[in-house]
């Protein structure tokens, strides 16, 4: 079973294991935590759960420089 990350697009291929399954899977290309649900090999939804403390992180970073490029 593939699914597509929904905060940078990467396809996941989780294979049977998750194939009846609902709870939390990690994206290992962004890092970030989707919430999954699948039933009988089909995935019935996929939302983002959380985002990696590293990209929040940084785009926190990139803020306040640009804050302090205007300033």
């Amino acid at each position: 079973m593939n699914v597509n990350c929904v905060s940078c697009g990467h396809s996941l291929d989780l294979r049977d294991a998750y194939d009846d399954y609902e709870g939390q899977v990690r994206c290992f290309i962004c890092g970030s935590l989707l919430k999954l649900r699948s039933a009988d090999g089909h995935v019935k939804s996929v939302e983002l759960a959380a985002v990696a403390r590293q990209a929040l992180a940084a785009a926190r970073d990139e803020a306040h420089a640009a804050k302090q490029t205007i300033s």
